[in-house]
């Protein structure tokens, strides 16, 4: 959905242009403002209409986490058990 407005946006305009619009949205400024309107909307989503949801967020994020952390040791266990099977 917010690509479609930037897109709407940028579709106008000439390329000399393109570079001016992104420049603001690049700043400390703004991206420390975009962060805390989407957790305002967060909070206002879920955590004052008492839903589950954080709670499957917190385990399916921990399992994620949990799965990118263990994926460099399983890749070198792998290889190592294919290194191991041609010798």
């Amino acid at each position: 959905m917010a690509m479609r407005k930037v897109y709407s946006e940028i579709k106008g305009m000439k390329l000399k242009e393109v570079p001016g619009y992104f420049k603001p949205m690049l700043s400390m400024g703004y991206l420390k403002k975009s962060v805390q309107r989407g957790l305002d909307n967060y909070h206002a989503k879920y955590i004052e209409t008492d839903s589950i949801e954080p709670l499957f967020h917190v385990c399916f994020g921990g399992m994620i986490f949990s799965y990118l952390v263990a994926l460099p040791n399983e890749r070198r266990h792998l290889e190592h058990k294919k290194h191991a099977e041609q010798h």
